[in-house]
């Protein structure tokens, strides 16, 4: 049998942030020196989820009941081999050839594909 986590029951969450400074309460506990930052995930029809990660926030206030998940901080280059993982490269080659913005210049091949998997990362129609 697992030890439950703070994610199996919701809890008295209060978050303060006024861009410069914050805090994070958990069932009337100051953790805030614990927490660098958090993100908040609302549904309708259930609590909401905080995730406390090590990125401070800016702006935000809520308080109410919570689920409440410690986040492990992604590496970015994680997230990006990922998605270059994914990465048809036959889609690739004739999106960047196909783009309008080639101008004859040296390495403008290489300029296209790098604009194209931005594009593609964004979600940019035509991608």
């Amino acid at each position: 049998m697992t030890a439950p986590s703070m994610a199996d029951r919701p809890h008295q969450v209060r978050l303060t942030s006024n861009g410069l400074t914050g805090s994070v309460e958990i069932d009337g506990t100051d953790v805030s020196s614990s927490v660098q930052g958090f993100n908040l995930e609302a549904r309708l029809g259930s609590a909401p989820l905080l995730v406390l990660y090590a990125a401070p926030q800016t702006g935000v206030q809520f308080d109410g009941l919570a689920h409440v998940a410690v986040g492990d901080q992604q590496d970015p280059g994680d997230a990006v081999a990922a998605f270059l993982a994914n990465i048809d490269p036959a889609a690739l080659s004739r999106a960047a050839l196909n783009r309008d913005d080639l101008d004859g210049t040296p390495h403008e091949l290489t300029r296209a594909m790098l604009m194209q998997l931005a594009d593609m990362a964004l979600g940019k129609a035509g991608a």
